[in-house]
């Protein structure tokens, strides 16, 4: 393993996590948050110091090369490192005297969970909400893909780290150059940033709060500055608004480079994309059919905003509530359950198990019913117009069997607490998939501030697991992953 190498990218990445905390501190000059400001300043430096350490050791070495081995290690010891120093100002500052409470909020904000243990939320610091935010932003396209966006001399060692982070179980490439196709992700993601930004400001919200909703938006995270999130601007055209941006945020982000190229039949034959919708509106379609059989509000269409609002939320992995659905009607509350399973498309910023998995899946049980009717025929499925390979269905099919694997030890470590079935079974699910509100004790008017100091570090665990697709973290607990 090239340790050098990983290490000296590995500096980069928190060099620019800690320029990135240069905004927080403008805040918190701004709202003149002396205390806060002390624990960016103070964070700012050790990690300045640490990467220049480390960079300067690492820096002259000859071999420059990253092998995917070298990938796996490199994004997760990131991810790692990001969660404990992201930690430090909410600890620094007071806003969270617990380390585990800190590190559980960051490496819920990188990871784009949404997965809070904060019962006040408004009463923090502004800039400490801001940075909050901020980490499901930076989180949400890929730390790790915006340092090879800015790292052109990684060459092709960009694209073994590229594969170690994408959500999803493919990864093509835009362009020839894997660090062009990490800035034209980032162009794109930035673009609707800055456009739902513009549309929360003209519906009524300030600035702040457009811009921290939009990061939660955008990275399909749902930290909110508000205590009862969106729900407190009561605003259909808000609503509205985060409900587009979040099915957007949760559609394959190659997709757009290809509609802003005129590849259009590319996205109008994409596979995933049609499931993916279909199982949004179906979902809204019937929680709608739910809310207004049982009168939980007056008319379709109010039932239809509140039913697409939780339904993109929970599909989209984003976390972001409207309502208390755990007051809704029984079908309502299965269904969003269900959603949880799913998530978004892959290369998009949301979590889950992917919708291009469970079409695989799904393609793959049709084709296995026919072979048992036909055992001498020859059958094969289709994704997107091409053929897919055994390979790509093996691949699909460890993938969720380690993802329930995991679910089931989640589950079972929560219930150890002391947690009944349903919360624990709850709890494992959305911080696995990145979901953030789930239902009984972390539900959508609760938090997990009340939870155990060691489940935290677990959970923690589990989201960032989670967000890197399983594989990239769990092949460094297998012996071979060691051996030369």
């Amino acid at each position: 393993m090239n340790l050098k190498q990983v290490f000296s990218v590995v500096s980069i990445l928190l060099f620019i996590i800690a320029l990135f905390m240069l905004f927080p501190v403008v805040f918190a000059l701004i709202y003149e948050e002396w205390p806060a400001l002390k624990a960016f300043l103070l964070t700012q430096g050790t990690i300045l110091i640490l990467a220049a350490i480390v960079r300067g050791i690492c820096r002259n070495h000859e071999d420059d090369r990253i092998s995917t081995r070298d990938g796996f290690f490199l994004v997760s010891l990131a991810w790692l490192l990001a969660g404990i120093f992201g930690a430090l100002p909410f600890f620094l500052s007071g806003a969270i005297p617990s380390f585990a409470d800190a590190f559980f909020e960051s490496a819920s904000g990188f990871t784009t969970t949404g997965a809070s243990i904060l019962t006040n939320i408004e009463g923090l610091p502004k800039s400490i909400l801001f940075w909050r935010s901020l980490t499901h932003w930076l989180g949400g396209m890929g730390i790790v893909v915006l340092t090879v966006a800015v790292l052109p001399f990684l060459g092709i060692g960009g694209i073994q780290i590229l594969k170690a982070e994408a959500p999803g179980p493919t990864l093509d490439k835009l362009t020839p150059k894997i660090a062009t196709t990490a800035k034209a992700l980032w162009f794109i993601y930035l673009g609707l940033t800055i456009l739902e930004i513009l549309l929360l400001c003209l519906g009524g919200m300030n600035l702040f709060d457009s811009m921290t909703h939009t990061f939660g938006t955008m990275a399909t995270g749902g930290f909110s500055p508000k205590n009862t999130s969106v729900a407190f601007y009561r605003s259909p055209f808000i609503d509205t608004v985060i409900t587009v941006f979040m099915l957007l945020a949760g559609m394959n982000f190659l997709l757009y480079f290809r509609l802003l190229t005129g590849k259009i039949r590319d996205v109008l034959r994409n596979t995933e994309i049609k499931a993916y919708l279909g199982i949004f509106f179906a979902a809204t379609l019937g929680i709608t059919w739910a809310l207004m059989k049982n009168g939980s509000y007056s008319g379709f269409r109010e039932c239809f905003r509140y039913a697409g609002f939780q339904a993109a939320s929970i599909l989209t992995t984003t976390g972001f509530v409207t309502a208390d659905y755990e007051l809704w009607p029984a079908f309502a509350q299965i269904l969003l359950f269900v959603l949880m399973f799913i998530g978004g498309c892959a290369g998009s910023t949301g979590g889950g198990m992917k919708v291009i998995r469970l079409v695989t899946l799904f393609k793959q049980g049709i084709n296995e019913m026919k072979y048992l009717a036909f055992p001498r025929g020859v059958f094969t499925f289709h994704i997107d117009g091409r053929a897919v390979r055994k390979t790509y269905v093996y691949n699909v099919m460890g993938f969720v069997f380690l993802y329930l694997v995991l679910l089931l030890l989640a589950t079972m470590v929560t219930a150890f607490s002391g947690e009944d079935i349903a919360t624990s079974l709850s709890t494992a699910l959305v911080t696995l998939g990145n979901i953030g509100p789930g239902f009984g004790s972390v539900g959508p008017t609760k938090n997990y501030a009340d939870y155990p100091a060691y489940l935290k570090w677990f959970l923690s665990f589990i989201m960032i697991t989670g967000r890197l697709e399983v594989y990239t973290v769990l092949i460094l607990f297998t012996p071979r992953f060691w051996k030369r």
